[in-house]
């Protein structure tokens, strides 16, 4: 699967309509939830906010009154094409008075998404929020082994005590160390 990079924005103009795209990184229903009302309030005078995501696997999508199959589905569409997981793709439309029929619309909704993504993405990667318990004195093999990683947390006790982001594949390189897997993330 891949992921998007960074959260992006893309705005287009088709017969006087104007598409508006968002592409976001998302991990939680909660964070989908949040995303969609923020952009329903900041774009309350829209006359579509149509939708997509794939989270784990889920899919859903809202073509928000357009014609069925002509808005959320191409944008769904695009996102399974790309291979794309924990992502959420909104596009608010201003309808400019000329219609754009059923095959324009996919075009535009697709076209709106496709040009956000397309530099956007790369493969995901699986890695774990690891905690470190050690002695002082492997401070630095541990510190050499952490040069590739992402450290969230340093606490000086009894024991070195550190969290850090360790891509999965790095792992085998800490077999020596005391740790445990706190939780699975993708990067």
């Amino acid at each position: 699967m891949k992921i998007l990079i960074n959260n992006q924005e893309n705005k287009i103009i088709i017969n006087k309509s104007k598409f508006i795209g968002f592409v976001k990184k998302v991990y939680t229903k909660e964070e989908i939830k949040t995303f969609l009302e923020e952009t329903k309030k900041e774009y309350h005078d829209a006359t579509h906010i149509c939708y997509a995501y794939i989270l784990d696997n889920e899919k859903k999508c809202s073509d928000d009154k357009e014609p069925a199959g002509t808005a959320g589905k191409p944008i769904l569409e695009l996102l399974e094409r790309n291979n794309l997981n924990y992502i959420l793709a909104i596009v608010v439309r201003y309808f400019g008075g000329i219609k754009l029929g059923s095959n324009g619309l996919i075009k535009a909704y697709s076209t709106t998404i496709k040009n956000i993504i397309t530099d956007n993405i790369k493969e995901e990667e699986i890695a774990y929020i690891i905690r470190i318990n050690e002695e002082y004195q492997n401070s630095d093999k541990i510190n050499y082994l952490l040069k590739d990683t992402i450290i969230l947390k340093k606490e000086y006790h009894d024991k070195l005590i550190i969290e850090a982001i360790v891509k999965e594949k790095l792992l085998p390189t800490f077999k020596n160390i005391s740790y445990e897997k706190i939780k699975k993330v993708i990067v």
